[in-house]
């Protein structure tokens, strides 16, 4: 059988998966703090772990996501 070239390694993969659930936290945090009726309002939308804590989850989902689609892979290179 023929030996297949991928674009990325294992350690890109892994990164990526890890990226990917770091990103679905973050957005899984930033969920939630909505009004019941649609009128009320409601102060939990601006509670620290929405505005603070799940954008820079989010954020450090991208930058590993972006890591790990530009890291060179051992694998790869040879």
């Amino acid at each position: 059988m023929a030996k297949r070239d991928f674009a990325f390694g294992k350690e890109n993969f892994i990164l990526i998966a890890i990226a990917i659930v770091f990103i679905v936290v973050g957005f899984m945090l930033m969920s939630g703090g909505g009004s019941v009726d649609g009128v009320s309002f409601n102060p939990e939308i601006f509670s620290t772990r929405r505005i603070v804590v799940a954008p820079i989850v989010t954020v450090l989902g991208f930058v590993i996501m972006i890591f790990g689609i530009l890291k060179k892979s051992k694998e790869v290179a040879e």
